[in-house]
């Protein structure tokens, strides 16, 4: 492969040229390289839940909510399971509460009695959480079930001059929430498991229905699809489903990666994967020429950018980085080149 070019004569604007050198290191073509089955795909199952509940946080100096109906009503309902005869269900206000969501992720294979770092976010007027108690929270899955119950003091990060960094009607309780209901799960004596892959790729998939099979001595892995890889616990592995996983989760399989280029025109950045190659066009930008050919022939402009055949797109952008060319400008360009057909690569705009 050979570059050739010619600088324009006159001077290359320097904030023009450092971004993009900056954008030419972010655009070097991605290979395909070598990555752990458990960082390319997750198990059936094997997930997160989300879990919700309404608390009430007291104890702020006057920073809660000022005139929210459902705070008054949570209070006085409190009040009463707490034994105080609220007379005529008199509504009771204060500025040292304030009502909010907790939320928190509740992990794979969680049991009672472990903890729960939980996110609380004020849904009234309040000011701030900053100095308040969450009081006693149940937090609730999907299928309505209370899974943990939540409680302690509201953190929302303040600096060390006091000012907050963060949303002052955002916080986190750490280690707030204890489980208090196990998920049904019995993992180790499963027959079969799924592996679904992050990037659904039928290279990646075949590789490792391969690798997996040959580790194992037999077909126990079949792909249904490109991200989708079933796999038959063998006999000697029944009833450690675990081991089979950490066994398995380990193997190194070669990742590939699908050349694609993401435009964004708001802030002229330019974000590239795969060895992207260019077939022979003649493009002109402004008083800009760009020629991708088999061999140069006669002259040539004073701006020209001339590649042979098998340039990629990192040798373009080198190129047009070395000429001037603004950030924003690749977008043009690249649009250019992909409706021409000679960009080989699939371009989303953002």
């Amino acid at each position: 492969m050979s570059i050739e070019l010619k600088l324009p004569t006159d001077v290359i604007p320097a904030r023009a040229s450092v971004a993009l050198l900056i954008l030419f290191g972010l655009m070097l073509p991605q290979i395909a390289g070598a990555a752990k089955i458990k960082d390319i795909t997750t198990v059936k199952g094997v997930r997160e839940n989300i879990l919700i509940g309404y608390g009430i946080v007291v104890g702020l100096k006057g920073t809660g909510d000022s005139s929210t109906d459902i705070t008054s009503q949570s209070l006085s309902r409190l009040f009463t399971k707490l034994g105080l005869d609220i007379q005529n269900n008199a509504s009771v206000k204060s500025k040292n509460a304030a009502a909010v969501i907790a939320t928190a992720s509740l992990p794979p294979f969680s049991r009672v009695g472990n903890k729960l770092d939980i996110s609380v976010s004020s849904i009234g007027d309040a000011s701030s959480l900053e100095g308040g108690m969450l009081l006693v929270t149940p937090l609730r899955a999907g299928d309505q079930n209370v899974y943990a119950v939540a409680q302690g003091p509201v953190s929302i990060g303040s600096m060390a001059d006091g000012s907050s960094k963060n949303f002052p009607t955002v916080g986190r309780v750490v280690a707030g929430a204890t489980i208090e209901k196990d998920l049904d799960s019995n993992f180790a004596s499963k027959k079969n498991f799924r592996l679904a892959l992050h990037q659904p790729d039928f290279t990646t998939a075949a590789r490792m229905v391969l690798l997996i099979n040959g580790e194992l001595g037999g077909k126990y892995a079949s792909a249904r699809d490109s991200g989708t890889i079933d796999v038959v616990v063998p006999f000697n592995y029944e009833g450690n489903t675990v081991e089979l996983l950490a066994l398995l989760e380990n193997i190194n399989v070669n990742v590939e990666s699908r050349a694609k280029i993401v435009l964004n025109e708001r802030t002229g950045t330019v974000v590239m994967g795969g060895a992207i190659q260019i077939l022979p066009v003649a493009l002109s930008y402004g008083d800009l020429a760009i020629e991708v050919k088999g061999a140069p022939k006669g002259a040539k402009p004073e701006r020209v950018a001339e590649f042979k055949s098998e340039t990629s797109v990192s040798d373009l952008v080198k190129a047009l980085n070395a000429l001037g060319v603004h950030p924003k400008d690749l977008t043009a360009i690249f649009q250019s080149l992909k409706q021409a057909g000679a960009l080989q690569a699939e371009l989303e705009m953002m």
